[in-house]
């Protein structure tokens, strides 16, 4: 509910307060009146979250999304071991510069267009892939490629037959791309997620578990999701040899995937001593800004981060 005043600057305002409303009642359970008042920090929270899924679409339409690549390092003895590395979003702004995920994403989870940057990430990675794949034609020297994937698409019918004729049109072969959601998405909606993640996997993709050890009850899912990969949640990592708890955490999740026989993966690893304790414990793969910077693909314009 929105009060109309003097001072309402017409209808189209009237009418996108009454809609921030409708999502704060939403919020608190469904069932009930908010009223809109200038000054409400939360409606106003609302507003700005509304203005970024404008922008989102924008950028969807001019293409203002662009990809970034993560190589990931290898923390065993054997070099030959296959290469790894993570595709990341990033929004261009007005002025070029570049606008972190965070900035944006809670916002398209929250009203629902979070399937659509699925889509173009799916989109733009495979045919960046299936460029390079036409020149090298080896997998094995192309390596792993990680797609970042929101718990919204769990429930998208269509995201299979989106992504197998993808895969057929670009004749990109699927052992060459692993894609991960996070464990909460994932315990969150666990039967949903199983059967997802079995197709992803039947199809002939891998999948990771992101940000491993942030949830409830991890080690017990463990059992019933058919993952490849396991991330450690980056905030066990970052002050691993320092903190006694936060190594043991990491310790024994890395125990524990190993022996469900998955490759486990440290994230958020910031420098040489944090890479040093993590190929002691025994972890898999290693990554972070300590061992590389994400890199623009396809585009060779330099911007500052905001």
């Amino acid at each position: 509910m929105t009060p109309i005043t003097a001072d309402a600057r017409g209808v189209a305002e009237v009418l996108s307060a009454a809609d921030v409303a409708c999502y704060a009642a939403k919020d608190k359970g469904r069932n009930r009146v908010h009223v809109y008042l200038e000054g409400d920090s939360e409606l106003q929270h609302r507003h700005n979250e509304m203005r970024w899924v404008a922008r989102i679409k924008e950028a969807l339409e001019k293409q203002r999304f662009v990809l970034y690549r993560q190589p990931m390092l290898s923390l065993k003895a054997d070099t030959s071991d296959r290469l790894h590395s993570e595709f990341l979003i990033r929004m261009l702004a007005d002025d070029g510069n570049i606008i972190l995920p965070g900035a944006f994403i809670p916002a398209a989870e929250r009203y629902g267009i979070m399937t659509l940057i699925d889509r173009w990430v799916l989109k733009t990675v495979i045919k960046h892939l299936a460029e390079q794949y036409r020149a090298v034609q080896d997998i094995a020297a192309m390596g792993i490629f990680f797609i970042n994937l929101s718990g919204a698409s769990l429930d998208d019918s269509e995201f299979f037959a989106y992504l197998r004729e993808l895969l057929d049109d670009n004749e990109l072969p699927p052992q060459m791309l692993c894609f991960e959601i996070t464990e909460t998405a994932a315990v969150a909606n666990l039967h949903l997620a199983v059967d997802f993640i079995r197709g992803i996997r039947n199809l002939g993709c891998r999948f990771a578990l992101d940000d491993f050890g942030s949830g409830l009850s991890s080690f017990s899912y463990l059992k019933a999701i058919p993952v490849d990969y396991l991330k450690i949640d980056g905030g066990f990592v970052r002050d691993i040899a320092g903190d006694p708890m936060n190594y043991a955490i990491v310790q024994a999740v890395n125990e524990i995937g190993h022996v469900a026989g998955l490759c486990t993966i440290a994230e958020f690893v910031e420098d040489d001593t944090a890479l040093k304790t993590l190929q002691t414990i025994g972890v898999d793969l290693a990554q972070g800004f300590g061992i590389a910077q994400p890199q623009a693909i396809g585009s060779e314009r330099l911007v500052s981060l905001v």
